[in-house]
């Protein structure tokens, strides 16, 4: 039989509540016969939920909490003094080793800070970067820092390339994925002071496949398989990103229904255009992983319905099953002897 793989939900945080969370765990055991969930929060909400549906109830455990960190909240605060919330009593199960792994739509402060001081960094890591799958006209590129550290050194950004490659290889199925660096031009000589100081080191770095230079413009055409950047830079291209996907599906949809014969257009291309709008559909790509901690944390986005936490177990299992996080401490315990 196949190891279980215990996973927290924090049902609590996000701006809907725990309804979906419940719906996306409950579908979640339905899919994956060796999974496991604790879903901390409100007993007697989750419990009422849990209700309508019919599940395997000896892998769904309420863990009752009396707390929940709002987004509003100064995140480190927040996650010292509120011992009893969703969050921080989840994150205190995969510390503790009760869980291997942990998902959460709530605070990404707060997560990022619960992540550092209850989890803890693997050693030798500097830093730990959000990193987010992004759609491109080929598959998928992991695009980290997504937020996490908006200053960095040029040594955290070949860490954040190292990590990124092991995860592109262990979770994606890349071979030798190509790592580039957000930069302003192409020529080795182009960027601020942290991309030159950065790329020669990359260049020199043995455990990735530096390719150089990427434009923001090239980044949808899959030039890259893993994008390194501050997470300035990488909160700044995500959301821009999320923000131009939602306008240019506006404007087709305006588009479409504009007129009769617009109408007739698109009842003959919805076929293939909804095979299209799948790669944009951030729903079925997981979370954002919080790389190079001693245990695995996923945030996923604080409107996150069923999909996106069904998507986010997906990820933790397929994470979990290949070892990703004891691959990342590993290659950094060594380098750091």
């Amino acid at each position: 039989m196949a190891k279980i793989i215990n996973i927290v939900i924090d049902t609590l945080g996000g701006d809907n509540g725990a309804y979906y969370t419940v719906m996306g765990a409950v579908r979640g055991v339905q899919n994956r016969d060796n999974v496991k969930i604790f879903l901390t929060g409100d007993k007697e909400e989750i419990e009422n939920y849990l209700k309508e549906y019919d599940y395997d109830k000896k892998r769904i455990e309420v863990v009752p909490t009396t707390q929940v960190i709002d987004l509003n909240e100064p995140p480190v605060k927040a996650v010292r003094e509120k011992k009893d919330s969703s969050m921080v009593v989840g994150l205190n199960l995969l510390k503790e080793g009760k869980a291997d792994a942990f998902i959460s739509a709530g605070s990404s402060g707060a997560v990022l800070a619960g992540g550092q001081f209850i989890v803890g960094r693997a050693k030798g890591v500097k830093r730990t970067p959000l990193a987010h799958l992004i759609p491109t006209s080929g598959e998928p590129a992991l695009l980290l820092d997504c937020g996490a550290n908006v200053d960095c050194k040029p040594e955290v950004l070949v860490q954040f390339a190292e990590m990124g490659s092991i995860y592109m290889e262990s979770v994606c199925g890349v071979k030798n994925p190509k790592v580039a660096i957000v930069n302003v031009g192409l020529e080795e000589e182009k960027g601020n002071a942290l991309v030159k100081s950065t790329y020669p080191l990359l260049k020199k770095d043995k455990n990735v496949n530096f390719i150089g230079s990427i434009e923001a413009r090239a980044i949808p055409f899959g030039k890259a398989d893993v994008i390194v950047a501050d997470g300035f830079v990488g909160n700044t291209v995500i959301k821009l990103y999320e923000g131009l996907s939602k306008m240019i599906l506006k404007e087709l949809k305006s588009a479409f229904l504009s007129d009769f014969k617009s109408k007739m257009g698109a009842i003959l291309v919805k076929k293939s255009m909804k095979k299209t709008l799948v790669k944009f559909d951030a729903s079925n790509k997981g979370g954002a992983p919080l790389l190079g901690l001693k245990g695995l944390v996923v945030k996923i986005h604080g409107n996150s319905k069923e999909n996106e936490v069904i998507s986010a177990i997906e990820q933790c299992v397929t994470f979990v099953e290949n070892d990703v996080n004891g691959k990342i401490v590993k290659g950094f315990e060594e380098v750091d002897e």
